[in-house]
């Protein structure tokens, strides 16, 4: 869950990622667009919290192709029943799903003001505009970085680099 709420993935991105598709050094966790909703690769910058969390999860689970192996046989990753029964235990049935995740990080970074731009790649979403997706290509990944590091304690080991964003816009938390 902790990993979800900070990276802002799909549920199904999430269940199926792989230890493979993780470069601690560099932080930043590539999934291949074989496993994307709209087929395109998909960088997420980790933050020091989600480094924290998957260096913990490879204690548990390094063991498996998956970080998250099903609990019948550790060479297919867990079902997504087993995200909605952790919600339901957690007394949030009904209330929350591990999609609702992406919507109340978009809603809460919106209201805060930070990229649109931003907040929409961290979400993999794919432009509306068919014109502007044609020429605009950039990724925004300095930022997203940056953006990625924002809710680091101070003297938190992490790589710091200038945010390049518009005028009156912030970087994301994630």
């Amino acid at each position: 869950m902790k990993l979800m709420a900070l990276t802002f993935v799909r549920t199904s991105e999430l269940i199926g990622a792989k230890w493979a598709e993780f470069d601690m050094e560099a932080a930043r966790w590539d999934i291949p667009a074989a496993r994307m909703k709209m087929r395109d690769p998909h960088i997420v910058p980790l933050a020091a919290q989600s480094i924290e969390v998957l260096e913990m999860l490879r204690l548990l689970t390094g063991s498996s192709d998956w970080l998250f192996p099903g609990d019948r046989s550790n060479k297919k990753p867990m079902s997504n029943n087993t995200i909605l029964g952790a919600l339901k235990r957690m007394g949030y049935k009904g209330r929350m799903t591990g999609h609702g995740f992406r919507g109340l990080a978009s809603t809460i970074l919106h209201e805060q003001g930070y990229a649109h731009e931003h907040i929409e790649l961290q979400l993999a979403h794919a432009p509306r505009n068919a014109v502007s997706a044609a020429y605009n290509h950039a990724l925004y990944l300095e930022p997203r970085e940056d953006d990625a590091r924002v809710g680091e304690l101070p003297g938190a080991n992490s790589k710091r680099r200038k945010v390049i964003a518009a005028p009156g816009k912030r970087g994301l938390g994630f």
